[in-house]
């Protein structure tokens, strides 16, 4: 009775605290409390099987997945006092004193019916503590056993009907999101394939720089959006390229005048070893060729 007296007042303080605390996670948080606290009276009524259940099943696994849910998905939607069902209100204060008349019924025969114990012939417990649970709801409580395992099956099935949403669209093929993906391009300019990795010319490697087009413009999408609406993207431009310019000896404002070997190799005709014989003045092997093509064309001349 101790244990009953101590925990009774914890027990109705928090189920109070369920509904009139705002926030759904304090709600959760007292349900918890209620359940552990019914789980140390199933101890102390001699009940093992029930106190490893309630804290397991109950407050370990269901109540657990109600926090999961609060904290992932968030509560958003707020109460809305307009009557969706006629009547709705009506139907809930006659269950509700439904509910108060099946508990007085119940504790009058805990009042004046004599205890039976949980040991010896007839008790709670004869035969063992999982075995008695078993005869009792398989023979005396069967069919309110049925109606809870019907009433267990309702809501799962009206949970998926109240999460299942019919399709305005029909879904779309993947020919059909290839097909917009082009088309997005070919109206936005929407890059078809990944979007161009953050750094310029491997001399950064944050993810605040963006990457330098060709023509030394930055690419705005090499950088994650984000960023660029908090303002923390680097400005880039032309002045990067600069310094990679000077060390490598090159104008990259300069264009080649023409297409060519020297234009495709940056250099330039004055820059181009000399050949023999490229400046007038011809070799001694090339005036020896010379003169002898000169003698050999008299030759045939003359005959």
């Amino acid at each position: 009775m101790t244990a009953f007296w101590v925990l009774a007042p914890v027990m109705v303080l928090a189920a109070l605290g369920i509904l009139f605390v705002r926030k759904a996670v304090h709600a959760a948080l007292l349900l918890a409390v209620v359940m552990i606290s019914l789980a140390v009276l199933y101890a102390v009524l001699e009940a093992p099987f029930l106190f490893a259940v309630q804290i397991i099943v109950y407050t370990g696994a269901i109540l657990m997945l109600f926090l999961f849910v609060l904290m992932l998905v968030g509560v958003d939607a707020s109460d809305s006092v307009v009557e969706t069902i006629k009547g709705q209100r009506v139907l809930a204060w006659l269950v509700g004193a439904g509910f108060v008349v099946v508990l007085l019924v119940g504790l009058g025969q805990v009042t004046f019916t004599a205890a039976v114990g949980l040991d010896g012939p007839g008790g709670a417990n004869e035969g063992g503590n999982i075995q008695a649970l078993a005869n009792l709801l398989f023979s005396r409580y069967v069919f309110i056993f049925e109606a809870t395992s019907a009433l267990l099956i309702t809501a799962a099935v009206g949970a998926m009907v109240l999460a299942h949403r019919e399709r305005l669209t029909p879904r779309p093929k993947q020919a059909d999101l290839a097909a917009a993906r082009v088309r997005s391009w070919a109206e936005t300019g929407t890059p078809l394939g990944p979007l161009p990795a953050p750094g310029v010319y491997a001399r950064h490697n944050a993810v605040d720089t963006p990457a330098l087009l060709p023509d030394g413009s930055p690419a705005a999408a090499s950088v994650s959006r984000v960023l660029a609406a908090r303002g923390t993207m680097r400005a880039t431009g032309l002045r990067d390229i600069e310094p990679i310019a000077a060390s490598l000896g090159v104008d990259p404002a300069a264009r080649p005048a023409s297409a060519g070997k020297s234009a495709a190799t940056g250099t330039t005709e004055a820059e181009q070893p000399a050949h023999p014989g490229s400046d007038g003045t011809v070799g001694a092997s090339d005036g020896a060729d010379a003169t002898t093509g000169s003698a050999g064309q008299g030759g045939g001349e003359g005959r």
